[in-house]
């Protein structure tokens, strides 16, 4: 078995199999990151004697459904010294949490009402209020700014400066919960993918003896395009991989590296659209994934004519509805909604440069990208199932 990390953000760990690595491996990749707010790097500030923190949203959100609710922070602080500080604030019972405010309705028809949707939540405007009391008599400026500087020192050490070497996150404060009389559901912020991320960790751990040596890969910055050191785009996986022949012995020539990716086969483990029962227009229902239906197969994503799309071939997708039919695996197909309706993409593109086999896999998800996402847990099960059964193959 082997692990490595990078930046603390990208996660590779394989299993080595019965077969030679240059036969090539199993890989399943799903992302950690969800939409969320990062706080700007400059965030704090006051207006009309209340604390605020400037945010940039991250990935596809609908703004207004960031408003009103109650938020937390998680993220990392380097100090001047040099050392980092985690915090979690808003997740305990006994903290404090934030949030951004909205506009009344009796004085909205103007500034929202009258405008379309996308114009009247404005990404500026999601500023998440973090303070109300102030530091200091009435001759001191910013003293509600001030105020939170000092309660920041006092807790955690930190000077303001040091929100510039930061990376905090503001995501829905609050557990997963089951959903529904009979808990058939689960919702929570972040199922899209950590739902694929824990269904597919837990297939490595219960895997023993594979086929082929086994990878999952669990990767960052795939709501906003895959870029980056940590995102798909990188070329973390083939240094994996060098590191990985070196360890059974073989010496990590670039060609033969990419030899064993071009015989390889994957899973771009993610969701898909499920059918939604108030906008069921938006789908073309026979292509349309469904709770409690099972793990979902989405052959191809992309919008339009398939534009942007890795299109799985009818031979990768036949072999793995065989392995998962003899292994008892409960699947469907789904396309996201119909045919110019939309769109969107998956890591799933990224790796098929290498040209091996890969297609998409995963949970229907209801409310998608929303700050409670719902999935049906048989399709979690599923989705784990169908992960074992691949990594065993």
């Amino acid at each position: 078995r082997m692990m490595k990390t990078l930046q603390g953000k990208l996660i590779a760990l394989s299993i080595s199999g019965k077969k030679p690595i240059n036969e090539g491996i199993n890989l399943i990749v799903s992302h950690l990151d969800s939409p969320r707010l990062d706080l700007k790097q400059n965030p704090l500030y006051e207006e009309v004697d209340l604390a605020f923190m400037k945010t940039h949203y991250y990935g596809g959100i609908k703004k207004f459904q960031w408003l009103t609710r109650p938020l937390a922070i998680h993220g990392r602080v380097i100090c001047s010294d040099g050392s980092y500080l985690d915090i979690v604030v808003g997740e305990d019972d006994s903290d404090p949490v934030f949030t951004v405010a909205d506009i009344l309705p009796h004085l909205a028809k103007k500034v929202q009402e009258d405008k379309k949707v996308s114009d009247a939540f404005v990404g500026e405007k999601l500023n998440l209020m973090v303070g109300s009391l102030p530091f200091g008599d009435k001759d001191t400026k910013d003293r509600f700014k001030l105020a939170i500087l000092n309660l920041l020192n006092e807790r955690f050490g930190l000077i303001e400066e040091d929100l510039i070497s930061a990376e905090l996150e503001v995501v829905p404060a609050g557990k997963a919960r089951d959903v529904g009389w009979d808990r058939g559901l689960t919702g929570a912020y972040g199922h899209d993918d950590r739902s694929c991320v824990f269904a597919s960790l837990k297939a490595m751990i219960d895997i023993k003896n594979p086929q082929k040596t086994a990878l999952v890969l669990f990767v960052d910055k795939e709501e906003i395009g895959s870029d980056g050191a940590t995102g798909a785009k990188s070329r973390f996986l083939e240094n994996f991989l060098a590191d990985l022949m070196i360890a059974n012995g073989k010496e990590p020539l670039y060609h033969e590296i990419h030899k064993i990716l071009m015989n390889s086969r994957a899973i771009s483990a993610d969701g898909n659209a499920a059918l939604d029962p108030d906008f069921q227009d938006v789908h073309e229902k026979r292509n349309a994934a469904r709770l409690g239906y099972g793990t979902c197969l989405t052959k191809f994503t992309g919008s339009g004519g398939k534009y942007g799309a890795s299109d799985a071939n009818a031979e990768y997708v036949g072999w793995l509805r065989n392995l998962f039919n003899k292994k008892k695996v409960v699947w469907q197909t789904g396309e996201l909604g119909k045919v110019d309706e939309g769109g969107g993409g998956t890591v799933a593109k990224f790796l098929a440069l290498y040209g091996m086999e890969i297609i998409d896999c995963g949970p229907p998800v209801l409310s998608m990208h929303s700050p409670f996402e719902i999935v049906h847990k048989g399709d979690i099960y599923m989705t784990y199932r169908g992960c074992r059964a691949f990594l065993e193959s």
